[in-house]
C-alpha cells in the first residue's frame, strides 16, 4: 500500500507528463516529443518534433537520431 507521507520521487514523472515509448521491431525507437537526447560524450540532441525516432541500429548517419538506415540490406 502507498504511503502518502512521501515525498514524490524526483525521478519520476507525473502520470500527466509521461511520454509514450514505441520500440519498432527491427527498426528505431519512436518516442513522444519534444525530446532531449544525452549521448555518452555528453553530447545533447534536441529535437521539438511530436514524434522522434531514435535510431536502434547504430547505422543512422545522423545518429542519434533515425535515417532510415535499417531500411537497407547489406549484399
Amino acid at each position: 500500500m502507498p504511503n502518502s507521507d512521501r515525498e514524490p520521487d524526483p525521478g519520476v514523472p507525473p502520470r500527466g507528463d509521461r511520454r509514450r515509448v514505441i520500440v519498432v521491431p527491427a527498426g528505431p525507437v519512436l518516442v513522444e516529443g519534444p525530446v532531449e537526447i544525452v549521448l555518452a560524450d555528453g553530447t545533447t540532441v534536441v529535437s521539438d518534433r511530436f514524434m522522434v525516432a531514435i535510431c536502434a541500429c547504430h547505422r543512422s548517419r545522423r545518429f542519434p537520431l533515425c535515417d532510415t538506415s535499417h531500411r537497407r540490406r547489406r549484399s
